[in-house]
């Protein structure tokens, strides 16, 4: 494999990726980002520890999505990560389906 295909292949799977992306996002409530992933996720809660005069943070995501090519699957029960970085938690906005046109549910 040369490193043009290999490139392409990659190319490939990201763009898979946002597809999927694209088409569960409106399943979940919140994105949450960390310095190693991007999630999707329907509980999210972060809590901060102290030890030693160090801070981390210990998130529990509950029904999420991990945004990660390599992932076979990528759908998860439930995920806890630490982290010594940010997380970035933000909340979707929730489409009402009485601002959707008549042909999508309206």
């Amino acid at each position: 494999m040369s490193a043009e295909d290999l490139e392409r292949y990659e190319i490939e799977m990201e763009l898979a990726l946002y597809r999927e992306y694209r088409d569960v996002v409106r399943m979940f409530k919140y994105i949450v980002e960390t310095e190693r992933r991007f999630y999707l996720a329907n509980e999210v809660e972060v809590v901060p520890r102290h030890v030693d005069g160090e801070i981390y943070f210990e998130v529990e995501l509950r029904d999420a999505w991990v945004w990660d090519m390599y992932r076979p699957a990528r759908f998860i029960t439930h995920v806890r990560v630490l982290t010594f970085r940010d997380v970035n938690v933000e909340e979707l906005a929730k489409v009402e389906s009485e601002s959707l046109p008549p042909f999508l549910g309206g």
